[in-house]
């Protein structure tokens, strides 16, 4: 389900987040944005198959892990295997149709 929350994000440059099972977006005129939502989808597929709390866990100890190694907190995100899945993907809308388990690992 897709919910648009401005308040939430109103102070930050994130387009939209996901947190299992909502896709929270920014603007209304996001939910029009084919990619942005296949992005975010992706992250739903993510955090389904790491029954949640260990997508989360695991999502932190990478952005730290990058984080402390690059001293850059947008590279340190953009290094996060979720993130790297789901940018590699997000332009391939039949990408979850055959998406295997676990294909973030090929990302790591």
């Amino acid at each position: 389900m897709i919910v648009i929350w401005q308040r939430l994000l109103k102070n930050t440059k994130i387009s939209g987040i996901t947190l299992f099972p909502l896709i929270i977006l920014r603007k209304p005129e996001y939910c029009q944005d084919p990619v942005l939502v296949n992005h975010e989808k992706i992250h739903l597929r993510q955090q389904a198959e790491l029954l949640v709390i260990f997508f989360y866990i695991w999502y932190v100890i990478e952005y730290y892990y990058h984080f402390f190694k690059l001293k850059d907190a947008f590279l340190a995100y953009k290094s996060i295997s979720f993130e790297r899945e789901a940018y590699a993907m997000e332009d391939d809308f039949n990408y979850l149709e055959t998406r295997k388990i676990w294909s973030f690992w090929k990302y790591i």
